[in-house]
């Protein structure tokens, strides 16, 4: 639960007691009078004993609307902006922000053991294997960019697996629902890249055992652990997704086995094993990436997707590599802003700073409907860009230097009018030549990793293979169907990929590892970073605090979209903007939708040198269940 929402618990509860109360005064059953005791959930009873924790009522049942009070906000602070949730962790010897504390714990063990970030990246997005299934797995895909303090430059990995070679596109067409392919099930699923992602991290920059980074994933997996609150609410939704009539899941015997195993899911503070996954992680440790792509697990797998009807193959796992690049750059404000290749959005991010750059946000004000206008404009417009362009570049020529060039995005800019909304919205005429995870972590030496890994959307497809304790990722649901498109579904393609790390250095030295979660929230949660940083000169925990905007739709969707937005798309809003921008921007014309969470978790590590020694700031999100330290 939010901070704020917590604080609203009391004072929400009064109106409705009230109102329950009626003419005749009396607080019907189940309602609290003022001043009086919370209510009492049906079926445990009208007394308690308040000397005994568990038999307490519930106050804050998941999904209670009594606590969402956009009134209410976060306590006051003596120190840094009001509405920070908590300062920044400060460390000289290392940093790590995961999703879940006991992940970032097990980055900060293997840190203090000598171990690389890369070392301690690997162990921390292992357990969160394990701990936050909602949103990775050994299932998914994974992209990391590293501040090599040796070459002292910014490389990057994408871990990105291709569509199935024996899926053929007049299959998929033939079973496509509504022009897409379907969001569950098996003709969405594309390799797992993220272990061989691992694998190459470690044999460049790795310094201990390759056995040694799984033991903590194995430990919490065996003895078990209480699950937190967020990721508890999105198992229970994944797993009734994959349940319910129609939803094109093959078998959900595996999942309800590896994620129900007593019947129901669990819900918040019950603690959650993982027995076949640990078995999975140890053959892994003691065999290496080799045990997945071309042995027993390959075969496992091979046999699960035979069985079901699907199509993925020991053939397909065993031609899997992950592939170094060259990250994108842009500069912003004299700051180096890198963008993930590949076939990935990270160009977004770039294309919108270029856009914003030639705006004054800071005249425009912090949280101002100007500055939230231009931002979602210029947010609409790299979109365009996104789904005209962005595919797998071995599959199609993609004209990336005219999409990042700052001539293109004055051009652009000019588009924006700052009273009125951009319609109709197309994406630029190229030149005819041409519920995701994210962590980082630091060390002693100066290395940087950001790191993102994902299974798209929520848990992935619904499907695990017998025994194995992990599920696949459903990213192929992102091909296009359209004839030319780039991103147009081929076998042995690897689709379009939401999932994107952040870079930032400045004056050639490393300054941010960042990242926000979240599907086609990432560039516009990664802008809104930069922007509250360098624009509003934001600390790093209140430039993640601070509240944000998510615009959904476009004129070319890639398969994100719900239905039914208009050419306008829809702009949600968090709690937190101000009543007064929210009229302003509605007076604009912008469709408001109400509140969704969709707004992407964050975590971040700033470099700093203080009197000639390095110093880490470390921040984590609010929105989320996770935790960030520094030593």
């Amino acid at each position: 639960m939010r901070r704020r929402s917590f604080l609203a618990t009391l004072p929400a509860l009064l109106p409705a007691a009230a109102q329950a109360a009626g003419s005749s005064g009396a607080p019907t059953p189940g309602t609290p009078s003022p001043g009086g005791p919370l209510p009492v959930s049906p079926g445990q009873g009208g007394a308690h004993d308040p000397s005994r924790v568990d038999s307490l009522p519930p106050f804050q049942p998941d999904g209670a609307t009594i606590f969402d009070r956009p009134d209410v906000h976060a306590g006051d602070r003596p120190a840094g902006a009001s509405f920070a949730t908590r300062s920044a962790a400060y460390g000289c010897s290392g940093a790590a922000g995961t999703a879940h504390p006991l992940a970032t714990l097990a980055a900060i063990d293997v840190l203090r053991e000598g171990g690389s970030a890369v070392d301690a990246a690997i162990a921390a997005n292992a357990s969160l294997g394990f701990l936050e299934p909602t949103s990775s797995g050994l299932g998914g895909d994974c992209y990391a960019m590293i501040w090599d303090p040796k070459l002292r430059k910014v490389v990057s990995l994408a871990g990105s697996g291709a569509s199935p070679r024996g899926l053929s596109l007049q299959t998929v067409r033939q079973r496509a629902r509504n022009n897409a392919i379907p969001p569950l099930g098996a003709m969405s699923v594309s390799v797992p890249g993220a272990l061989d992602a691992w694998w190459s991290l470690h044999k460049r920059y790795g310094r201990l055992p390759w056995a040694r980074l799984f033991e903590p994933a194995i430990g919490y997996a065996e003895g078990g652990v209480p699950v937190p609150q967020i990721i508890g609410h999105y198992i229970r939704r994944n797993l009734a997704a994959f349940a319910r009539p129609g939803s094109g899941v093959e078998e959900t015997a595996n999942a309800r086995h590896t994620y129900a195993p007593d019947g129901e899911a669990p819900i918040e503070g019950d603690v959650f094993r993982n027995p076949d996954l640990a078995r999975t992680y140890r053959a892994i440790a003691q065999g290496g990436r080799d045990v997945f792509y071309d042995g027993p697990i390959a075969d496992t797998i091979e046999r699960y997707f035979r069985r079901i009807g699907g199509w993925m193959t020991r053939d397909d796992l065993r031609r899997h590599r992950s592939e170094w690049l060259d990250p994108l750059v842009t500069s912003y404000r004299g700051v180096e802003v890198y963008g993930m290749a590949a076939n990935t959005q990270g160009l977004a991010t770039l294309q919108m700073l270029n856009i914003l750059e030639t705006f004054d946000l800071r005249g425009m004000g912090f949280q101002s409907a100007a500055s939230i206008h231009h931002q979602a404009e210029a947010k609409r417009l790299a979109y365009e860009d996104r789904a005209r362009y962005y595919a797998d570049p071995h599959f199609a020529k993609i004209p990336i230097e005219w999409l990042n060039s700052k001539e293109y995005a004055r051009q652009r800019a000019m588009l924006i009018r700052p009273d009125r909304i951009l319609t109709p919205v197309y994406p630029g005429q190229a030149p005819s030549h041409g519920d995701t995870t994210y962590f980082t972590v630091a060390d002693a030496d100066g290395m940087m990793v950001s790191m993102i890994q994902s299974n798209f959307r929520g848990m992935g497809s619904g499907l695990v293979a017998d025994g194995l304790g992990f599920m696949f990722q459903d990213r192929g649901q992102l091909f296009s169907l359209r004839d030319g498109h780039p991103n147009l579904y081929q076998p042995g393609k690897r689709p379009f990929q939401t999932i994107i790390p952040g870079f930032a250095t400045r004056d050639g030295a490393p300054w941010m590892s960042f990242g926000v979660m979240g599907g086609d929230m990432q560039p516009q949660g990664q802008v809104q970073i930069v922007a509250n940083r360098i624009d509003y000169g934001l600390d790093i925990q209140a430039a993640g605090d601070s509240p944000r905007w998510h615009h959904e739709g476009s004129s070319q969707s890639m398969g994100e979209d719900p239905p039914g937005l208009g050419p306008l798309g829809l702009l949600r809003l968090e709690s937190g903007v101000p009543a007064a921008t929210r009229q302003a921007l509605a007076a604009m014309g912008w469709p408001i939708g109400p509140s969704d969470g969709g707004y992407g978790r964050y975590e971040c590590i700033e470099h700093r040198t203080n009197k000639g020694r390095r110093v880490y700031a470390a921040a984590s999100e609010m929105r989320a269940d996770g935790m960030a330290l520094a030593y």
